[in-house]
């Protein structure tokens, strides 16, 4: 052992007793003497701890300036090459998980073919050791689709790519699993039928880790709009919540469905406290999170206020639409009286006119003219009455309709 991994191996050693701020200062300190030496980290990782193990950490720091010096499937080649030295089995999965996604984002800007990693891990070799080479080289290389939303690219890189094909069965990993589900999802080609089998498939694993449940939900976030998609992104975001309340992007992940749920209010609570956890997260995508984050509580904000304006009109036009109905049924009640009133003032016009006719004319006795005006006026009086209530009984059903819908 060299005298500078002896020394670096002594100060992490230290920092595990130290405060968080002093812990990640010793740790990029190491990782920046380790580079300057030219010296890859000489321990052993047991975690994927980033906040308390200071020997991941360490490790962490100095790969990830390795890949922005040179972030090509040639430094993944390597990074997965001391992996099968220094990580331990039980910890590889997530370590590679961690370094080979993440570092995949960092680095989205600078994507290689699709031959380049195949030609990388060419000479990895077989067995077992080969496979996870080209797995991570695999994770790597989809991390920089994904974070591009290159959907069709990662569709076609996943099964077909010889790097993937060299991963084996690790290829039926819930994270490799994921990635084709948010490939799915955000493609024009493939139906949402297939990408939410995938997404089930993934979800439901017995091995499903963090990172697994991240693309799942970044992938329902991100897909063409589909019937139902808000309240799924929200039923699996809220069980990703339940199991990790403290990751903001959990948080993130659930306003969005709540937002496209319709849900404003519950969705600004958690873009706030998604806000809250990423101020207190070490990650070092803080920045652009922020402004994801930033960007998303805003339109959640104009959502809601343009749901309490189509609130109101729709109370406006509610109460509009009372209005016109009630005028309706005033005017028709108004236009039945006048019907009424003109049957009975006829009936009233014909009893005077021919009234006259029998008092004035004609030699009957004056009792015969009595009973003749008495059934005249019997028969205009049944007249008048079969014309109001006939008109009541058309009517009827209208009045009938008014109140129901009233």
């Amino acid at each position: 052992m060299d005298a500078v991994t002896a020394t670096v191996i002594t100060r992490l050693e230290e920092a595990r007793a130290a405060d968080t701020r002093t812990r990640d200062r010793v740790c990029d300190e190491a990782a920046a003497e380790l580079l300057a030496a030219g010296t890859p980290p000489a321990f052993e990782v047991r975690t994927a701890d980033l906040r308390l193990d200071p020997f991941f950490m360490c490790a962490d720091r100095y790969w990830r300036r390795r890949f922005q010096e040179r972030p090509t499937a040639v430094t993944a080649v390597e990074c997965a090459r001391w992996m099968e030295d220094r990580v331990t089995a039980d910890s590889w999965g997530a370590v590679a998980e961690q370094w080979a996604l993440g570092n995949g984002f960092l680095n989205r800007g600078a994507v290689d073919s699709a031959e380049l990693p195949a030609a990388a891990v060419a000479g990895a070799g077989g067995g077992d050791g080969g496979q996870r080479i080209a797995f991570f080289v695999t994770l790597f290389h989809a991390g920089k689709l994904r974070a591009n939303f290159c959907f069709d690219e990662l569709h076609a890189f996943l099964e077909f790519s010889p790097t993937s094909v060299a991963s084996g069965p690790l290829r039926g990993e819930p994270v490799f699993v994921a990635l084709k589900s948010f490939a799915a999802f955000g493609s024009r080609t493939l139906t949402v039928e297939h990408a939410t089998g995938l997404l089930e498939r993934a979800w439901s694993a017995p091995g499903r880790t963090r990172h697994t449940v991240d693309i799942c939900l970044n992938g329902l976030a991100f897909a063409g709009p589909f019937p139902g998609q808000g309240e799924l992104l929200r039923s699996h975001a809220e069980e990703a919540v339940r199991a990790h309340p403290g990751d903001h992007m959990f948080h993130a992940r659930l306003a969005t469905g709540l937002h496209m749920s319709g849900r404003h209010d519950a969705a600004l609570e958690n873009i706030d406290t998604a806000l809250a956890l990423l101020a207190a997260s070490p990650t070092a995508s803080l920045g652009a999170l922020q402004d994801q984050y930033l960007t998303k509580r805003d339109a959640i904000q104009e959502g809601r206020l343009r749901a309490l304006r189509d609130a109101e009109q729709q109370l406006r036009w509610e109460q509009q639409s009372a209005a016109n109905a009630q005028l309706e049924r005033s005017l028709h009640t108004s236009s039945v009286r006048a019907v009424e009133v003109v049957a009975v003032f006829t009936a009233a016009i014909a009893f005077a006119v021919g009234s006259l006719q029998v008092t004035l004319t004609g030699d009957l006795a004056l009792s015969d003219r009595l009973w003749l005006l008495a059934a005249q006026g019997a028969g205009l009086a049944v007249f008048g009455l079969l014309i109001v209530g006939g008109t009541w009984l058309i009517t009827r059903s209208h009045h009938q309709r008014d109140r129901s819908g009233g």
